[in-house]
């Protein structure tokens, strides 16, 4: 099982491609929460350069409110991430599978609410 929907962005810089699926996943119902520039925290944390790559937290309320009625403690696996990355051509946009990250929760209708999610992200990338 993959646990990551991809797209490339052929031609795409990061810059843009981070203006895009923020508002893909808006129009989606998602608002980015978190942001981690994981080129400027290793350069700044251990001294080494690497290719842009960020990864964005985002959360759909509605949906996440009904994971967490539904099971209280995945709020340990929210947001979902979605990471850009700056690869030869392009950026890669990769959206976290949330089937795939709750399967080790056994509760049928999260997983039912984890399918719902995927799809939204699924359609936000492909909009990107």
């Amino acid at each position: 099982m993959s646990y990551t929907h991809d797209r490339l962005l052929s031609g795409v810089s990061i810059d843009d491609a981070d203006m895009r699926v923020r508002a893909a996943l808006s129009e989606a119902g998602f608002g980015v929460l978190t942001e981690i520039d994981v080129k400027a925290t290793m350069k700044t944390k251990i001294d080494v350069e690497m290719d842009g790559y960020r990864i964005l937290g985002a959360c759909n309320p509605k949906m996440a409110y009904e994971a967490l009625g539904l099971e209280p403690r995945v709020g340990a696996m929210l947001p979902c991430n979605v990471i850009l990355r700056e690869v030869e051509g392009g950026t890669e946009v990769s959206a976290i599978d949330p089937v795939a990250s709750m399967a080790a929760i056994d509760n049928d209708q999260l997983h039912a609410t984890a399918g719902q999610v995927r799809d939204m992200l699924v359609r936000a990338v492909n909009a990107a």
